[in-house]
C-alpha cells in the first residue's frame, strides 16, 4: 500500500540560511543547539512551542553512576540485561562513562536536582544529591528534580541556557520534508517547513538551507490511543527520514510504561504517568482481587524491567481477577503524607480522578511510552545520509536495544546532543545547493485527521503490549484501508500532516512487528512466546520509490 514520498504543501515563498537547523526542542535538540551555538548560527524549529515535547513531561530522572558504591560495570550490565541482546555494548559503555559528567554539566547550567535527605551522607559522594532506584537498576543512581518533575527542570535549564546563548527559535513551524542536494540527491541541503498559526492553519511555506540538519523530534507515542506522550509526539522525524529514502530500524520495540494512571475505559490520548520511582520507593502492584502481580514473576519483582512488568500486568488483566480486566492497582499507602512531598505531580493527577494516593491504591495500566527504535545513528548523531544528523528518542543508537532501561533516555539525550553540537562547532559538513524544484508546490494524498482516532484505536487494540499474527494482520488491514482513503482533496495543515505521518509510522511498526517472529524485550508475541537466538538481529524498514515498505534484517551487535 503506497505511502506518500512527500507531504502535500503550498509553494515556497521564503528562504532562510543558517549553519545548523535543529528540528525539535526537547533535551536532545536543545543540547545540540546549545553546544554548537558559541561558534555557529543555529535555528531550532518546533511545530508548537519549545516545551511541547516529551522532555517536559518526564517524571523519571537521569541515570548516572555518582555513588562510589556503584560502578560503570553495574550500569552497563543493567542496561544490557534490559536491552535483551540488541544493545551495542561499546555504545552503552560510552554513554555510561559520560553520564556522570552530563549530570554535573546540567548542574553547572543551573539545574536544581533534589538534595539528599539521608541522615548520613553516602561515603565518597562529593555532591549533595539524592540518588534513587528505578526498575531494572541494581543500584541507586537516578537523579531527580522536584520529586517527579525532572523533565520540566531539564527543559527549563536547557531552554534558558540556549536562548541566553543566542539560539534562534522558530515556533509553530512544521518540518515537512528534507531538501536534497541539486547535484547530489543523496545529500541533505536543508529542510522545507510550513509556518502555522496556533490552530495549525498554514500561513506560509519556506525553505531553510543549512550545512547540517539535525532531527531531534522525538518518538511516536501518539500512534496509540493511550500513551504517556504529549499530543505533539507524532513520529514526524522518522516519517520524514523514510520519505527521504533513509531506512529506520527496530520500530517494533515500543516500550509500554507499566503504570500509567487509569482514568476509565473511555480515556484516550495523553495519560498521566505514575513514575517508576513510586515503585522505587516501595510501592507494590496488586490485582483487583488483592493478589500481588509481580510476586514470583521476576527476581526484582515490582522493580523488574518495564517490559517484564507490563507483560505481567497485561497477563493478569486478561484473567480478569475480581471482574476487572482493564487495570490493576499500585499501593503506595505506606508512604502516607510523604507521597505528596515526593510526588507532587502524581498526587495532583490522582486527586483529579478522586484518588488520594496517601490512603488509597492507585488504578494503573500499561500505555505506550517510549520508542526504542528509530533512525540508525551513532551516539554523536551521525546517520548514513550526509548532512543529516539525529539525536534523542528519534534514533536507534544501540543504547536501548529491545527495551530501554529506566532513566537512560534523558541521559542519552544530553550526552548525544552535546557530543553532536561540539562536533558541529568544530567542523561543519560541506554546504550543497538545494534541488531546483525546492520552491514548487508539492502534491499528494493526505490522511483526513478525523481518521486518526480510528488509526490509534487499531494500533492499541492489535499492536499493544502482547501481539499475535492475527491481530497484527488486522492492524495491517486497517492501516491499508486508511492509506487507500488518503486523498489529494485533504487540505494541508498541521493536523493532516500529523495524521499522515502517524499512518506512515503505524504501517512501519506493524510491518516490523509481523516480521519479528519471536518475543524479545518490549516486543511480545503470544504466538511466538520464546526469545529466538536467530533473531539477535535488527529489522530495517525502508520506503521505496513508489511508496511501499521494504523489510530487511541486519546483524545484531
Amino acid at each position: 500500500m503506497a505511502l506518500p514520498r512527500r507531504l502535500k504543501a503550498p509553494p515556497t515563498t521564503w528562504q532562510r540560511d543558517v549553519d545548523v537547523v535543529v528540528i525539535g526542542s526537547g533535551a536532545a535538540g536543545l543540547s545540540a543547539a546549545l553546544a554548537v551555538r558559541p561558534v555557529r548560527s543555529v535555528l531550532v524549529v518546533t511545530k508548537d512551542v519549545l516545551e511541547a515535547g516529551s522532555t517536559q513531561w518526564a517524571q523519571g530522572g537521569l541515570a548516572g553512576v555518582l555513588d562510589p558504591a556503584d560502578s560503570t560495570e553495574n550500569h552497563v550490565r543493567d542496561t544490557l540485561v534490559a536491552g535483551a541482546g540488541l544493545c551495542d555494548e561499546d555504545v552503552v559503555r560510552t554513554l555510561v562513562e559520560e553520564a556522570p559528567a552530563s549530570i554535573r554539566y546540567l548542574m553547572r547550567l543551573g539545574a536544581a536536582f533534589d538534595p539528599s535527605h539521608d541522615p548520613v551522607p553516602r561515603p565518597g559522594l562529593d555532591i549533595d544529591i539524592a540518588l534513587t532506584r528505578e526498575g531494572g537498576h541494581s543500584h541507586d543512581r537516578i537523579v531527580h528534580s522536584g520529586g517527579d518533575r525532572s523533565g520540566a527542570e531539564v527543559q527549563r535549564t536547557l531552554e534558558e541556557s540556549a536562548l541566553g546563548a543566542g539560539v534562534d527559535v522558530m515556533n509553530h513551524t512544521f518540518a515537512l520534508d528534507l531538501v536534497m542536494g541539486a547535484r547530489d540527491p543523496e545529500r541533505v541541503a536543508g529542510v522545507r517547513v510550513a509556518r502555522t498559526d496556533v490552530d495549525g492553519v498554514v500561513t506560509s511555506v519556506g525553505t531553510i538551507t543549512a550545512s547540517a540538519v539535525v532531527i531531534a523530534s522525538g518518538g511516536y507515542g501518539q500512534v496509540f490511543a493511550s500513551t504517556s506522550n504529549p499530543p505533539a509526539v507524532t513520529g514526524d522525524g522518522i516519517a520524514m527520514a523514510l520519505r527521504a529514502g533513509l531506512a529506520v530500524r527496530d520500530l517494533e520495540f515500543v516500550q509500554f510504561h507499566p503504570t500509567v494512571l487509569w482514568r476509565g475505559p473511555g480515556a484516550r490520548g495523553q495519560q498521566a504517568l505514575v513514575s517508576e520511582a513510586v515503585r522505587g520507593e516501595g510501592a507494590i502492584l496488586y490485582d483487583a482481587a488483592g493478589v500481588r502481580v509481580m510476586a514470583g514473576v521476576h527476581p526484582q519483582e515490582d522493580l523488574a524491567p518495564r517490559d517484564v512488568v507490563s507483560a505481567a500486568i497485561s497477563a493478569r488483566m486478561a484473567e480478569a481477577p475480581g471482574g476487572v480486566d482493564d487495570h490493576v492497582f499500585l499501593d503506595a499507602t505506606h508512604l502516607g503524607a510523604r507521597f505528596h512531598e515526593r510526588f507532587p505531580s502524581i498526587t495532583a493527577a490522582c486527586r483529579e480522578i478522586g484518588i488520594e494516593p496517601a490512603t488509597e491504591r492507585i488504578p494503573v495500566a500499561p500505555a505506550a511510552h517510549y520508542s526504542c527504535g528509530g533512525l540508525t545513528a551513532r551516539l554523536d548523531g551521525t546517520t548514513a545520509m550526509r548532512g543529516l544528523f539525529a539525536v534523542g528518542e528519534v534514533t536507534s543508537t544501540g543504547v536501548h536495544g529491545a527495551n530501554r532501561l529506566a532513566s537512560n533516555s534523558l541521559t542519552e539525550s544530553i550526552v548525544s546532543g552535546t557530543r553532536l553540537g561540539r562536533d558541529l562547532a568544530w567542523e561543519l559538513p560541506d554546504r550543497v545547493a538545494p534541488a531546483a524544484d525546492v520552491d514548487e508546490p508539492t502534491a499528494g494524498a493526505l490522511l483526513d485527521p478525523v481518521r486518526s482516532r480510528e488509526l490509534r484505536t487499531a494500533m492499541s487494540r492489535h499492536v499493544g503490549v502482547v501481539r499475535d499474527e492475527s491481530g497484527l494482520a488486522m492492524a495491517l488491514g486497517a492501516t491499508g484501508s486508511l492509506a487507500r482513503s488518503a486523498s489529494g482533496d485533504v487540505a494541508p495543515s498541521r493536523e493532516s500532516w500529523e495524521a499522515t505521518n502517524l499512518l506512515t509510522i503505524a504501517r512501519a511498526v506493524v510491518t516490523a512487528a509481523l516480521a519479528r517472529t519471536e518475543s524479545r524485550g518490549c516486543h511480545r508475541r503470544s504466538d511466538h512466546p520464546a526469545t529466538d537466538p536467530a533473531w539477535v538481529r535488527h529489522l530495517s524498514i525502508g520506503l521505496d520509490a513508489v511508496g511501499d515498505l521494504d523489510v530487511a534484517t541486519t546483524p545484531g551487535p
